[in-house]
């Protein structure tokens, strides 16, 4: 039964493993020549697909050739087609399984053709129709990885039960217009496949409300509203998130995607390198109110990365907003202000503010520690809009809301924190050129 070849977290695990046996066979063999026939198979160019829209079909014909000096009884086709594309019905002679994401790949769907036929010395041969494929909806940069093979793959792992194709048979045949590749050409090509989409990446932001020396929740947002999945470049990231709190706080916990980045700034990963469509993620911090500042805030807003996709962006900063009310001198001098309530919006100062000279304090109206978790969660279900914020703190005053929309959906767990090296200069770049 056919199945699909490695992918890159097979042949990583298993590299060491093979470097090692093949070294010790090199060392124990003899040194005379092999009797047997060579073998090999050269896959011919395949070219990109580019300019590609939405719901269009993508044939797939790759050619090859046998370059050895024996006939093959058989040989195998495999396409391996990232999650922006579908297929159309499958030939009977293939089957077709997924693979879940894990580590650094996302998931993937395999699909492998078994042909049962005698295959030549050079000569130049195709499937006789293509397979196709479809972009979906959420199809970005995708692509699809093609190998030909003497033997049966062998499939990735978590790779799912494989479906059989249940359309007609497929064959090969000659192609003798095509010129044969020259020998040593690889048996396996990657094509790319460039869809004409969007996706629209967002940030969310919040207020903070309380009085002076409070310890509050600060919950920030981030989303893909898609319709696309941003799937980058090998090595790349498709976002990171910059969180800058306001002036006259300060985190007594972050979360565990986000690494400071110098003063009270932060850098927050989004799990993956990439972000599937309608994707949320919430980034939960602990803060500190350690006095009114007049006018301070904060933000959040998306990192340095390039998103030609992306067309909308206004929603790429957002606001934290603070609001501190008179509270206890946190020296244990008494209050400093008549302790009247500032309403919503940033803080104007005046009376009502305090002062703070670090450490615990011994403030009666807010705690000085906290607990509870503050990892990031995130959300594949329901489609995001505007980003809203919302909860309230541990130990006093509120969370509020400060977007407009529907509020995202929360679940899962976060993944290992990010640290994005150009953060700070990022941070401090587009804070001084911000509009108020």
């Amino acid at each position: 039964m056919p199945f699909s070849s490695p992918g890159p977290r097979a042949v990583r695990q298993t590299a060491g493993a093979f470097g090692a046996v093949a070294l010790i066979a090199l060392c124990a063999a003899p040194a005379v020549a092999a009797d047997g026939p060579a073998t090999g198979l050269a896959l011919g160019t395949i070219a990109p697909f580019d300019k590609v829209k939405p719901g269009s079909e993508l044939p797939l014909s790759p050619t090859f050739t046998n370059t050895g000096t024996a006939a093959l009884d058989k040989v195998w086709l495999s396409y391996s087609a990232s999650r922006g594309l579908g297929q159309a019905a499958l030939p009977s002679n293939c089957l077709s399984y997924t693979v879940g994401s894990a580590d650094e790949e996302p998931g993937h769907t395999q699909v492998v053709c078994e042909f049962d036929q005698p295959v030549q010395t050079g000569v130049v041969y195709a499937p006789e129709r293509p397979l196709t494929l479809k972009a979906l909806d959420r199809a970005l940069y995708e692509h699809v990885q093609v190998t030909v093979d003497s033997s049966a793959p062998v499939p990735d792992d978590g790779a799912a039960a494989p479906v059989h194709g249940t359309a007609a048979a497929l064959k090969l045949v000659e192609r003798p217009d095509e010129k044969t590749p020259p020998t040593g050409t690889a048996a396996g090509a990657d094509v790319a496949v460039n869809v004409v989409n969007t996706a629209d990446l967002q940030v969310g932001g919040a207020q903070l409300k309380g009085k002076a020396g409070d310890t509050v929740t600060l919950r920030v947002k981030f989303a893909n509203a898609g319709p696309a999945w941003v799937q980058p470049q090998p090595g790349q990231r498709a976002a990171h998130v910059l969180v800058t709190l306001p002036e006259g706080t300060s985190a007594v916990r972050t979360d565990t995607l986000c690494t400071n980045t110098g003063a009270e700034s932060y850098a927050c990963g989004t799990g993956a390198p990439w972000v599937n469509e309608h994707e949320s993620r919430t980034y939960t911090f602990k803060v500190k109110l350690d006095k009114a500042v007049p006018g301070a805030r904060g933000y959040v807003e998306l990192g340095s990365e390039a998103r030609p996709f992306d067309h909308v962006k206004k929603n790429d900063t957002a606001r934290i907003t603070l609001a501190v009310s008179g509270g206890t001198d946190t020296t244990g001098g008494g209050s400093t202000g008549d302790g009247g309530s500032k309403g919503g919006g940033d803080s104007t100062g005046g009376t009502g503010s305090t002062t703070s000279t670090g450490g615990t304090g011994t403030g009666t109206d807010g705690g000085t520690t906290t607990t509870g978790g503050t990892t990031g969660t995130t959300s594949t279900a329901g489609t995001t809009g505007d980003l809203t914020t919302g909860g309230s703190d541990s130990t006093g005053g509120n969370l509020a809301a400060t977007g407009a929309g529907p509020a995202l959906p929360l679940a899962g767990a976060a993944a290992v924190a990010v640290v994005v090296g150009a953060g700070v200069v990022v941070a401090a770049r587009r804070r001084g050129g911000r509009e108020d």
